[in-house]
Order: structure tokens, then C-alpha cells, then sequence
């Protein structure tokens, strides 16, 4: 009997490939809501998960099912208790959109320096007020404030420092040894007190949601910007807003919001100083491409007694089993 592998959602050809060369049976959904992988799931022995929500209520109807790989490095839409009750390991692409979600860090981190929301609406109602009349600063020179060094921290560390000429502040209570360009501080507070840009870069947990709030924003100055390419749930969305429209900081970056698709009426996508996308962080091609082939790897890892790469912590357990 072939291993059959379900993907709710299309991943990319070359992880369509790997899997067929190595004789797995790809089960293309129906789709990826609750009903429509409940449809699906029954004879899979593995899924390869994108955005879908996967519930304890599909994971209790796949008897077969073994192993989920999750096509990104959160796995918040997965729910872990329901794995672990079922003895269906979970695995994540690792680093494979690091480069990608970096890229963007640095990328709202220019945008907002440079006001270009503003800048945008402005230019051609009144020209001189979007040339002179916007505020506008350089990178070069300022501080950035990081809360988190994985993969992607390190390597928005990397292009501030080495590219930009930036001070590096750095908070991760696990941290053992980061490049000699990033301070680690011991004190969280310091990095919201003395960053002119604050990067998050921490994975939704019972710790780390609603993490940055009202208190934070308190401490942060009022030129500062606050940059989120994680998780919309770690920021306290209604104190960010609040502190947005008393001006207690310059403004925001935001690749991920606390609902998606975004509602409409967030008040956050139709202010001038903060920038808004559909969670593209890891949407580029090349990132795409690197976390489907890790995820078909994860697959045939496991079918062939090696241990997936990329295990997440909380299931490590199930391997000794």
C-alpha cells in the first residue's frame, strides 16, 4: 500500500516532485476549510499544511494520518493537543522563509522611515507638501530593537548592522551566543525604551501573545516604529491602535494582523502611518519553493525511519514512541 499525502492547498512543483519520485501518492483537496479536509483526510497518511486551521476535529477523523508538515516555520494553526492525542507528528519547513521575511522586516522598516504611505496619498494632490511637508528619516545610524534571534531575527540583525550601519538591541532570554553585532540586553524594557525601530520576531505561545500592549508603547518613543512580520496575535491590537492615534510612537509595519483575511473596518489599514500586507512574508517563489521540498522531505524522512529536521518542540516526545 502507497503512502497517500494530502495537500489541502497547491505547494510548489518541485515538492510535488520529490514526493512522486519517490513513489508517494499525492492527493490533491478539495479545499482547505474544515469541511473540505474532513472530506479528504480519512486514507492520508501525511498532510502538507499552508494556511488551513487544522482542528482537533480533523485530527480525530484521520486514523491513518502520521505526520503533518507544515509549509512555514509557525505552526499556531495547528492544534498540538489534538496531534499529540492522535500520535501525529508535527514538523515545520524550518528556515526556509527566513531570507524572504527578513527582506521584508528591512523593507517596512524603509518604508515607514521614509513615511511612504503618506508620501503616496499626498504626491499628487500636493507635491511640495509630500517632498518637503512629510517628516522623513534615514536609517543609517539609528537603533534596532529586536525581540527574538532565530533565523530571522539574525538575519534582520545582519542586513541592519552590515547594510544599513544600524545599532543592533537584541532581547531573547534563550540566546546563548549571537554575532558581535547584535547587544543582547538582559532587560526587555530597554529594547522598547531605546529602539527606533522594534522587529518582532517571536512565535505566537501562551508567553509571547499580547505581549507588546499598552505598557510597551508607554515605554517606546514617540518617534519610533513598531515592526510586526510574526504573528498578528502577539501585539495587543486595540493598545497599538490607542497608542497609534495619541502619538505615543511614529507608527507601524505590519505584515500580519490579529484576523485574517483582515476585516475591513481595522481601523489600522486605513491610518497614514501604518503600513499593512496579506502576511506575504514568506510569499516570494524562492521561499515557496525552499518550504515545499522541506516539507516532502519531512514526509519521506519519516516513511523511511529518519527523524524530520524540523520537529516542533512541544511533540519532540512522540519520536520515542
Amino acid at each position: 500500500m502507497s503512502v497517500k499525502v494530502l495537500l489541502p492547498q497547491p505547494i510548489l512543483p518541485e515538492g510535488y516532485a520529490y514526493l512522486k519520485e519517490r513513489g508517494y501518492e499525492v492527493k490533491d483537496g478539495r479545499g482547505f476549510t474544515e469541511e473540505d479536509i474532513l472530506a479528504d483526510i480519512e486514507n492520508c497518511d501525511a498532510m502538507i499544511v499552508r494556511t488551513a486551521k487544522i482542528t482537533a476535529k480533523i485530527l480525530d477523523a484521520a486514523p491513518r494520518l502520521k505526520i503533518l508538515a507544515r509549509h512555514g516555520a509557525g505552526y499556531d494553526n495547528v492544534d498540538l493537543e489534538a496531534a499529540r492525542r492522535n500520535k501525529v507528528l508535527v514538523t515545520t519547513a524550518g528556515g526556509a522563509n527566513a531570507v524572504s521575511v527578513a527582506e521584508l522586516a528591512v523593507f517596512y522598516m524603509l518604508y515607514c522611515s521614509r513615511r511612504f504611505k503618506a508620501v503616496m496619498t499626498h504626491c499628487v494632490e500636493d507635491y511640495l507638501y509630500a517632498k518637503t511637508g512629510i517628516p522623513k528619516t534615514e536609517l543609517e545610524g539609528k537603533t534596532l530593537g529586536l525581540i527574538g534571534t532565530g533565523n530571522i531575527g539574525r538575519l534582520v540583525a545582519r542586513k541592519a548592522a552590515l547594510g544599513f550601519d544600524m545599532r543592533v538591541l537584541a532581547y531573547d532570554p534563550f540566546a546563548i551566543e549571537v554575532p558581535e553585532y547584535i547587544y543582547l540586553v538582559k532587560d526587555r524594557d530597554e529594547i522598547f525604551k531605546n529602539s527606533d525601530y522594534v522587529s518582532l520576531h517571536v512565535p505566537a505561545t501562551k508567553e509571547t501573545i499580547h505581549s507588546v500592549g499598552d505598557r510597551e508603547f508607554d515605554l517606546m518613543k514617540e518617534s519610533a516604529f513598531l515592526i510586526n512580520t510574526a504573528r498578528g496575535s502577539i501585539v495587543d491590537e486595540e493598545a497599538l491602535i490607542r497608542a497609534l492615534k495619541a502619538g505615543k510612537i511614529a507608527g507601524a509595519g505590519l505584515d500580519v494582523l490579529q484576523k485574517e483575511p483582515f476585516d475591513p473596518q481595522n481601523p489600522l489599514l486605513k491610518m497614514e502611518n501604518v503600513l499593512t500586507a496579506p502576511h506575504i512574508g514568506g510569499a516570494t517563489k524562492e521561499a515557496s519553493t525552499r518550504s515545499s521540498v522541506a516539507c516532502a522531505e519531512a514526509v519521506d524522512d519519516f516513511f523511511n525511519g529518519r527523524t524530520p529536521r524540523f520537529v516542533v518542540p512541544e511533540l519532540r516526545d512522540l519520536l520515542e514512541n
